[in-house]
């Protein structure tokens, strides 16, 4: 635990970074191995990814908000789609999630850094290099041949659209070495967790005590290293069919481009609980703490976290209800996608659970989740209508799956970020976030996202195709469009709330203090920020909840686990 010899470290450490000149700082940062910056760079890489890809969403919108608007060329939407698409997946979500969970880990397991700390490194250089591709493609991918720009293929480049025939110039390519070098670099960082979590917990931190949110970085990791290789087969396959001459997903040569969409959707579902169990990871933690109970059902949650991982691994094929399967493969992949709601209505519940009879603080990071419940059965809900494979067959790509996707995506995974953000900052900077400022956020955030995307489930059930450029007036899609993008002019100022929190609560923000929540887990026992070694001392632990134990030695967990 943080002790005295560890404040003067930690001082001390604190001191001779502030002395040193800006490069100096910033080299430190380039060449740093510590998981606490590397998770910070991710989390702040993430995040600029996120603003840029949100920029392109924007404008997308202002082009659908009126029938026959002519803002952009239709080719400059198709790439921007692409390149949206691509970023909120491999540029965004991953990035933010597995930065978390480099920064939260160690402390939690009481270890002073991740197994493989350069490996670490190798893993974010090689994210950020591969995010960098992406979007040099708008200068680079004109190449020799004067054809395009960025890619225009969508986020799932479904063959043979990515064949040179169909697809000329580098964009592309640029595509599939972004997609290729980031996917290395997280099975790095997955392999990294995995061994850290099982072999570098501190003592009397059996499996049975490790937090939640250690259980499901465990859960998240297996998944990456499984459905990851996938992915960059498919991206080698391509690669040799439009360089090499090989015919993987050429139809015209005895290909298949069914193939490219198994490839992709092994990968592709299964990457859905990559992003959203960090997401259910951070709200284990924060509901209990908010209100002031220990999470309901502990070993039910860590198996229903297992089961989802389990049956998400077999249920690719509901995105191709539409190819043409035989019945029994309708029927199998229908079955094994509703079987999803059993682990997640356990969660649901036990979550509720949680909340219920407890003394509920309303802060801003528990706003968040409460947010994110109500959502995230929304999305569950309609992910259940599209499991039904004629129901599929009727709005498979329209507007219905576009507002389906991204209640996962903004209406879950996002609003547990957000929580996540206001929930650690004071741990990771020694400073609060602003409440007000938060409250703004919240709720224009809150607003702005039910006007666009419950909106939108109504365009795709009156048959707004997905990845339309324009479309005709008088078809019943004018108002709900309309209403759509204004939704985004909220978003964007609940965004701008955010920055301008994260801005002045760096330069004067209310000091933290080492648990300003009165929290339960290890992270909060070190000081805010941590030292460079986390804990002077391994602690010992001996229940799920060490802090408490140590605040309450008259009434420990310990005697109850």
């Amino acid at each position: 635990m943080a002790g005295s010899i560890e404040h003067r470290i930690a001082l001390s450490a604190e001191s001779d970074h502030a002395s040193l000149p800006i490069l100096g700082r910033a080299h430190e940062w380039v060449v740093t191995v510590d998981h606490k910056r590397l998770g910070l760079m991710y989390i702040g890489g993430g995040l600029v990814f996120f603003l840029i890809a949100g920029l392109q969403a924007a404008t997308m919108r202002l082009q659908l908000a009126i029938p026959n608007a002519g803002i952009i060329a239709p080719q400059v939407f198709n790439r921007l789609l692409t390149v949206h698409g691509t970023a909120m997946v491999f540029l965004v979500g991953m990035p933010i999630l597995t930065g978390f969970l480099n920064y939260l880990v160690p402390l939690m397991i009481g270890a002073r850094d991740l197994a493989f700390p350069r490996l670490n490194a190798f893993g974010f250089w090689l994210w950020l290099f591969g995010s960098l591709l992406l979007y040099f493609s708008y200068i680079g991918g004109d190449g020799l041949y004067g054809a395009g720009s960025a890619p225009d293929v969508g986020w799932f480049a479904y063959a043979p659209l990515t064949e040179r025939a169909f697809s000329r110039g580098n964009s592309t390519d640029y595509w599939i070495l972004s997609i290729l070098l980031t996917s290395v670099g997280s099975t790095a960082t997955a392999i990294n967790l995995l061994t850290s979590i099982f072999c570098m917990r501190c003592e009397g931190m059996t499996l049975r005590k490790m937090p939640v949110l250690v259980w499901l970085a465990a859960v998240v990791s297996f998944l990456m290293c499984v459905v990851l290789p996938p992915l960059s087969a498919a991206q080698a396959m391509l690669l040799l069919d439009r360089f090499l001459g090989a015919h993987f997903f050429d139809t015209q040569a005895g290909g298949s481009a069914i193939l490219w969409q198994h490839f992709f959707w092994i990968f592709g579902h299964p990457e859905v609980y990559v992003l959203v169990l960090p997401a259910f990871a951070f709200a284990n933690e924060i509901i209990p703490v908010f209100s002031r109970k220990v999470i309901f059902g502990y070993s039910v949650m860590v198996a229903a976290s297992c089961a989802l991982a389990f049956i998400s691994l077999g249920v690719w094929a509901h995105h191709m209800f539409s190819v043409g399967m035989a019945p029994a493969g309708n029927a199998f992949f229908a079955a094994s996608t509703m079987l999803v709601s059993i682990p997640t209505g356990i969660k649901i519940f036990n979550w509720i659970g949680t909340m219920w009879g407890g003394k509920i603080r309303f802060r801003i990071p528990m706003m968040f989740s409460v947010g994110f419940l109500a959502q995230f059965l929304i999305a569950g809900l309609t992910g259940i209508m599209l499991a039904v494979a004629p129901f599929d067959w009727q709005l498979t790509d329209t507007y219905f799956v576009v507002a389906h996707f991204h209640y996962v995506l903004i209406g879950a995974i996002v609003f547990m970020i957000f929580a996540a953000i206001y929930y650690w900052f004071p741990k990771a900077t020694g400073k609060m976030l602003g409440e007000r400022l938060g409250k703004w956020h919240f709720w224009l955030f809150l607003i702005g996202f039910h006007m666009t995307f419950d909106t939108l489930h109504f365009a795709g059930l009156r048959g707004m195709p997905r990845r339309i450029y324009t479309y005709q007036p008088g078809r019943g899609l004018d108002t709900i469009n309309l209403i759509a993008s204004i939704g985004v002019i909220f978003q964007a100022a609940g965004i701008l709330m955010f920055l301008i929190n994260v801005i002045r609560s760096l330069r004067s923000g209310k000091p933290a203090g080492d648990d300003p929540w009165d929290a339960w887990t290890l992270e909060w026992s070190t000081s805010s920020p941590p030292p460079e070694y986390n804990f002077a001392e391994l602690p010992v632990v001996r229940s799920r909840r060490p802090l408490w134990d140590l605040k309450h030695p008259e009434d420990p967990d310990w005697k109850y686990e």
